[in-house]
Formats: C-alpha cells, sequence, structure tokens
C-alpha cells in the first residue's frame, strides 16, 4: 500500500461517504462517459485498490470542477483526491495526454527556469497586429495602446498569467491574450491604479499542480513569491481565476507566503464604478468560470460589473453556483464528452437570447471558441472576456 495514498485518503474524508451516488449524479463527464464515476472512485480508495486508482486513465478525466463536493452531504472532497492521488500517480511516471501536444505543458516547465529571460512586456508595447488583416492597426487604436499606464512603485501588482503566451497556440480561433492583458490594464487605469508588472514573471503552476506535478508547481511557486514579495506591492489583481485560485489558496497551502491581498479583476472592479462612456444596449449572459465560482466563492462581482457598465444580463438556466463547467480542465483528456458538455453550454447561452458570452476566464474563451469549430454544434455564438467587456464600456 503507498503510504502518501492513506493520508489522502484521511485528508479528504473518503470514509465518511454514505455511498448516495449523488456525487456521480451531478458530474457533467459521467453523463456522456459512463464509465467514469466519482462514486466509484471513491470506492476503490475506501478499499485501498490502490493499483487501479493510480493507473486509471479516467484518473485524469476529472474536471475538478466541485460540482460533486458542493452536493456530498458527508463533506468528500473528490476534487482533492483526484488532485493527491494524481500527485502520486505522476511520481510514479504516470500522466495525461496533452490535447495540444505538450507545447503549453512544455513552456511552463520551461519557466521553471530561474535563468530564463522572457519578453514578458511585449504585450505593452504601442504597435500590435491586426488579427484579420496582418497588417497594423489604425494610429487611433495604437494610440488607446500607448496610453497604458504602469508604475514600477505601485501598491498594486498585475498578475498577467499566461494569456499572452495563449496567442502563439490559439489566434487561429479568435483568441486574443494580449488583448485580454491590455484591457486589464485599462481597466485598473480608469479606477486611476498604475499596476506594477512584473518582467520576469512566471506562469502561476495552476496547471502543474493539477496535473500531479507537485515539483513543478512548488519550482514556480518559489520564483513567483519571491519576486512578488520584492516588488512591495500589497495586493495582487489578476485576470485569472486559475492564477487568482493558485495564488491566494494554493500558494499559501504549500508554504508560499506571498504577503499580499489577492483579487480576481472582477472583484476590484466591483468595489467602485467604472467611468464608463455611454449606456451599451447589448443584452449579455454570463458563463461562471469554475475557479472563479465555485472555487472562490465569487459569483455577484461580475454580474455588478457588467450590470454597472449598463449590459442587460439574462441568466442561463444553469448559472452561479449551478453553472455548468466549460468542460475542460488542465488541458488534458479532452474528448466526446467534454465536446458535448461545452455544445450543451454553448446551447444554453444561446437560448438565452443574448448578444454575447461573457466569461471571466480566457480558458473558458479558449475552450468554448474551440468547440464552435465543430460545425455540426449548430452554435454560433459571440465569446468575450469580462476585462474586454469593460474595456469597451469604457470607450
Amino acid at each position: 500500500m503507498n503510504d502518501q495514498l492513506d493520508q489522502v485518503v484521511e485528508r479528504t474524508g473518503v470514509f465518511r461517504c454514505l455511498e448516495c451516488g449523488k456525487c456521480t449524479a451531478v458530474c457533467p463527464i459521467s453523463w456522456y462517459d459512463h464509465k467514469f464515476s466519482p462514486r466509484r472512485t471513491v470506492g476503490r480508495a475506501l478499499m485501498r485498490h490502490d493499483e487501479r486508482l493510480l493507473s486509471d486513465d479516467r484518473l485524469w478525466a476529472c474536471l475538478t470542477c466541485l460540482h460533486c463536493s458542493q452536493v456530498c452531504p458527508a463533506g468528500v472532497s473528490y476534487a482533492d483526491l483526484t488532485l493527491g492521488v494524481r500527485t502520486e500517480a505522476h511520481k510514479l511516471g504516470m500522466a495525461a495526454v496533452c490535447t495540444h501536444g505538450e507545447t503549453i505543458h512544455a513552456w511552463m516547465r520551461m519557466m521553471m527556469d530561474p535563468a530564463l529571460k522572457q519578453n514578458r512586456l511585449g504585450w505593452l508595447a504601442s504597435e500590435r497586429v491586426s488579427e484579420s488583416a496582418n497588417q497594423r492597426v489604425s494610429e487611433s487604436a495604437n494610440q488607446r495602446v500607448s496610453e497604458l499606464r504602469t508604475d514600477p512603485s505601485s501598491d498594486t501588482l498585475y498578475f498577467v498569467g499566461c494569456a499572452p503566451y495563449f496567442d502563439a497556440q490559439f489566434r487561429h480561433i479568435g483568441v486574443d491574450g494580449n488583448g485580454v492583458a491590455r484591457a486589464t490594464v485599462r481597466a485598473l487605469n480608469a479606477l486611476g491604479i498604475a499596476p506594477q508588472v512584473l518582467a520576469d514573471e512566471r506562469c502561476c503552476g495552476h496547471d502543474l499542480l493539477w496535473e500531479g506535478d507537485e515539483a513543478g508547481f512548488r519550482a514556480l511557486a518559489a520564483l513567483n513569491t519571491e519576486m512578488i514579495r520584492a516588488s512591495g506591492a500589497r495586493r495582487v489583481v489578476t485576470a485569472c481565476p486559475e492564477c487568482a485560485r493558485a495564488l491566494r489558496l494554493d500558494y499559501p497551502a504549500h508554504g508560499f507566503d506571498l504577503g499580499v491581498e489577492v483579487l480576481h479583476l472582477a472583484e476590484l472592479l466591483a468595489e467602485q464604478p467604472l467611468p464608463a462612456d455611454g449606456r451599451p444596449s447589448r443584452r449579455v449572459t454570463f458563463q461562471d468560470p469554475c475557479r472563479l465560482g465555485r472555487h472562490l466563492g465569487v459569483y455577484d462581482a461580475p454580474r455588478q460589473v457588467i450590470e454597472g457598465l449598463g449590459y442587460e444580463l439574462v441568466e442561463m438556466p444553469r448559472h452561479a453556483e449551478n453553472a455548468l463547467c466549460c468542460g475542460t480542465n488542465g488541458w488534458t483528456h479532452c474528448g466526446a464528452a467534454n465536446r458535448q458538455i461545452q455544445g450543451d453550454r454553448l446551447g444554453e447561452a444561446q437560448a438565452t437570447g443574448a448578444d454575447l458570452l461573457v466569461t471571466a476566464c480566457i480558458k473558458c474563451q479558449i475552450h468554448f471558441k474551440c468547440a464552435l469549430q465543430d460545425r455540426q454544434l449548430g452554435t454560433d455564438v459571440e465569446i468575450k472576456d469580462l476585462a474586454a467587456l469593460v474595456a469597451e464600456g469604457l470607450g
């Protein structure tokens, strides 16, 4: 038996399981892949079938969306059980297959090298390339970009995350990570904040951690912690829910004390009204990211921001704590079941009659825009990040 798994089983409350099956009943993956069952996994952990736990390929299918933990009457933490088992499996050389050929995980691991030097602030440049025509945008648009204000002595640090890197992988489906980063700074500037940005910031490590690579996560966390503490900032703001989850919860849990307040952009924007120009008349619906919603409990803030900008918010039937996940986590194990989840969610968004689907997570945007490439879904929904919506609302 694996002694570390003993601790995982004890810590996650597996022995409290009532075998009611509510976890499997609400699991999005279980709806479409009947061989996947949180209840079955808990049963294996309870019976200490370690080999089957560690070698089961469906260990990597879990979305860690917290639907199951939310409904469990016994308080079993299934997502933490999954994380613990994945960590032990990774130590044995097991891993999920990356949907994107290890490209994304590769750049995360490259950032673990303390000697690595990056062009981390290229997205702040005053010139950018048009997505559609491969030509520079108009002088007026360039002027707006050049007006972005940052301050190395600011008490607010903007943790950018991997958004600008995602452009290299996903620009062909309409993802603009650089645009999200610029929009975030514009929003902060509108509040009178010229944030710090780190010239050598690293990936937060969220995906490596949740795919079982604790050592990789710790290497990234150590580098980021040193830089954030040296910055002198008193708060960190990020537009990425997974960065927010990692910095706020996972870093302290692994012994990395940032010594700062960590906020998602939506939380900060909800604290004070935005000086928006005009009142947009568009109807929008909102996708609750799992890490922002069920993991961090932030539901009202993004809605306050949307309505504060004058947009008409229409809710999907499943929203807030009952929201359906975007269908993929950690860039792995994305198959037919995940695509069906995405199709269902996009269909819900379209059925609201909204003009636009807004999400506060660039990875939700990526997964949905990827799904929209499949014309068999019969769905066509415009998707925009909350930061970009705010920048648009600011005129």
